[in-house]
C-alpha cells in the first residue's frame, strides 16, 4: 500500500500530479487506486479496482477537476479485503465537516476499536482499517477544537503500523506511527506547495525536492501558513522500521531513513557472498528486487554478473497477489530465461526473498529447461518464519515454506542444488550509515514491536434454544 498527497494554495491540476505520484508507487499495490481532489472544501473522488493507468483514464482525471490539494492511494488486496469497496481513500462526513483518509499499514487493535465503535452506533461498510481509524478520529473530533487535535488524540489509541494522510476542507495532515514501521516523507515543489509520499521516488516523479522523513509518531499539519509539527507522540515507542522495505517493498531509487534502498540491497548480496561462498560461473538476479542484491553478490564474490532472466514489464508483483492460483498463473508468463547466459553454467540465482516458494520454484524450473548445469538459490532476506500483522499478506505460518522445510528440503522441492538465506544478524546491518536506530524483522525473528492482534468474538451471536415449558 502507498499514500500520496499534494497541498497547495493555488488552484491547479492536482489530480494529474497525484496520478503521477501514485504511478511511481504502483509497485506497492495493484489491487485498487483512488484520488480525492479538494476544491475550496468541495471533494471530488474516484476510486476503483485496478492499477493507476487503468482506473484513471483521461476522462476520469478530467472529471475530478481542479483543486488546491488532493490525496491518493494504491493498495493491494489481501485474501480478505480484495473487493472494490475496500479501495481508498475513503471520504467521510461528520457533524464538524468532512475528511478524506488514505493509509498504508495495518492496526493490531482494529477488531477491538471496531467493536467499541459499533457499540456506540457506528456502522462499517468496508474491511479496511482506514474506516476504523476515521471513526476514531471523528469521535475525538466532536470534543476537539481542531482536526489536528483530534488526530493527535486518535494516535494514542491506534496500535500497529501506519502512515497516513488526512485531508480536511482546509488542511492536510500526515501521520506516522510511533514505532515508525511504515515509511513516510514530504517534499516541496515551488512556493507553498508540499508533497507527501510513502517513498522519495514519487517526490522526484512530480518534480518535488525531498525535505525530510516524517518522524516516528509525528503529526504534520499543512496549511496556507506553512507546516507545523506536533511531536506529542514522538519518542513514545522505540523505532522499529520495517526492514522488508529495504529487501523488497520499496523501489531501489528511493531513500528511506537516509539510506539508499539500492545500496542496502547490494549490501545484502555482499553479506550472502561472504556467508555462503560458492563456486559458480555466473550470478543472476530474479527481477526486479533481486537484481541489486545479485550485483552486490557478484562484486563481493568476484563471480561475473549476467542477465539471466527477462521480466515482462506488464505483469505486476506476484508476491502481493491474493490467492495462490493467481500467483502461479502470473509466474508462468512473467519471466523468461536468457539461454546464452545460463546454458551449461553453474548459476547462482539471487532472489529478494522466499516466502511461499511459488515464484522461485518456477524460476528454477525455467533455468533447468534453459540448460543450467547447477542452480544455487540465494535469498537476500532471512527465512520467513512468522506472519506479518502490519499490512503484508502473510497471515499464517502454514503458507511459509521455511516454516515447514529445511533449506536442503526446499532445494529438493525447487529442483535446485542448494538453497541458502541471508543470516538473520546481517539483516540489521542493511541500513548502515542511515538514520534508523532499530528495525522490525518480526517476520524473520518473531520479535514484534506491538502486541499481536487478538480477535474479538461477536458477543451478540446466540443460539435459539427450545423452551422447557
Amino acid at each position: 500500500m502507498a499514500v500520496f498527497g499534494i497541498f497547495g494554495t493555488e488552484t491547479a491540476d492536482v489530480a494529474a500530479s497525484v496520478y503521477y505520484g501514485l504511478y511511481a508507487l504502483q509497485h506497492r499495490g495493484q489491487a485498487s487506486s483512488g484520488i480525492v481532489v479538494n476544491d475550496d472544501g468541495v471533494f471530488h473522488a474516484y476510486k476503483d479496482s485496478g492499477i493507476v493507468n487503468e482506473v484513471f483514464t483521461p476522462n476520469v482525471l478530467k472529471s475530478l477537476g481542479l483543486g488546491q490539494m488532493a490525496v491518493g492511494n494504491v493498495r493491494y488486496g489481501t485474501s480478505e479485503t480484495k473487493e472494490r469497496i475496500n479501495a481508498e481513500p475513503i471520504v467521510v462526513n461528520h457533524s464538524k465537516g468532512r475528511m478524506a483518509i488514505s493509509i498504508d499499514g495495518k492496526l493490531v487493535n482494529a477488531a477491538q476499536l471496531k467493536e467499541e465503535m459499533e457499540l456506540q452506533g457506528s456502522i462499517f461498510h468496508t474491511g479496511n482499517d482506514a474506516e476504523i481509524i476515521s471513526a476514531v478520529i471523528i469521535k475525538e473530533r466532536i470534543s476537539s477544537s481542531s482536526i489536528e487535535e483530534a488526530v493527535t488524540k486518535a494516535v494514542a489509541r491506534l496500535d500497529g503500523a501506519y502512515s497516513m494522510i488526512i485531508m480536511s476542507p482546509q488542511k492536510m495532515i500526515a501521520v506516522r506511527d510511533p514505532n515508525g514501521i511504515k515509511p513516510l516523507c514530504f517534499g516541496q515543489r515551488g512556493d507553498g506547495e508540499y508533497v507527501i509520499s510513502s517513498e522519495t521516488c514519487a517526490l522526484t516523479s512530480v518534480g518535488a525536492t525531498h525535505v525530510r522523513d516524517v518522524q516516528n509518531g509525528e503529526v504534520l499539519v499543512f496549511t496556507k501558513d506553512g507546516v507545523r509539527s506536533i511531536d506529542e507522540h514522538c519518542g513514545d515507542k522505540p523505532e522499529r522500521m520495517c526492514v522488508f522495505e529495504y529487501l523488497y517493498t520499496a523501489r531501489p531509487d528511493s531513500t528511506i531513513a537516509g539510506c539508499s534502498v539500492h545500496l542496502a540491497r547490494k549490501r545484502a548480496g555482499a553479506f550472502l557472498a561472504k556467508a555462503y561462498p560458492t563456486e559458480a560461473d555466473v550470478v543472476i538476479g530474479a527481477p526486479d528486487s533481486g537484481i541489486d542484491a545479485a550485483i552486490g553478490y557478484a562484486e563481493a564474490s568476484g563471480i561475473p554478473y549476467g542477465l539471466g532472466l527477462i521480466k515482462n514489464k506488464y505483469i505486476g508483483r506476484t508476491f502481493i497477489d491474493p490467492g495462490q492460483n493467481v500467483r502461479e498463473d502470473k509466474v508462468k508468463i512473467k519471466l523468461n530465461p536468457v539461454v546464452e547466459t545460463v546454458k551449461g553454467k553453474r548459476v547462482i540465482l539471487v532472489d529478494d526473498s522466499i516466502v511461499r516458494g511459488t515464484t522461485c520454484a518456477r524460476v528454477v524450473k525455467l533455468l533447468r529447461e534453459a540448460g543450467a548445469k547447477e542452480i544455487h538459490v540465494r535469498s537476500s532476506a532471512p527465512a520467513f518464519l512468522n506472519p506479518c500483522y502490519y499490512g503484508t499478506d502473510i497471515s499464517s505460518r502454514k503458507s511459509l515454506i521455511a516454516c515447514n522445510h529445511t533449506p536442503e528440503e526446499i532445494a529438493k522441492i525447487f529442483g535446485a542444488d542448494t538453497v541458502a538465506f541471508l543470516p538473520l544478524e546481517d539483516v540489521f546491518k542493511l541500513g548502515e550509515g542511515g538514520a534508523c536506530k532499530g528495525y522490525c524483522a518480526a517476520c524473520f525473528d518473531g520479535n514484534y514491536p506491538t502486541a499481536e492482534p487478538v480477535p474479538v468474538h461477536n458477543k451478540y451471536d446466540y443460539k435459539i434454544s427450545e423452551s422447557k415449558e
